[in-house]
């Protein structure tokens, strides 16, 4: 059980880091034409992470 919650934060995780330095990228500009502030990437890449796992 242990181990299977670790696999499962590993993965989250990971899919956080690319979503987060994905999203980084991006302009203020490229931003504004998603519907997002830069202050929303963080919950955003983790929502999405938890979506991916």
């Amino acid at each position: 059980m242990f181990l299977s919650n670790l696999v499962r934060f590993l993965r989250q995780w990971r899919a956080y880091d690319a979503s987060l330095r994905e999203l980084s990228r991006l302009g203020d500009r490229e931003l504004a034409d998603i519907g997002i502030s830069r202050s929303d990437i963080a919950r955003i890449a983790w929502e999405n992470a938890e979506k991916a796992a």
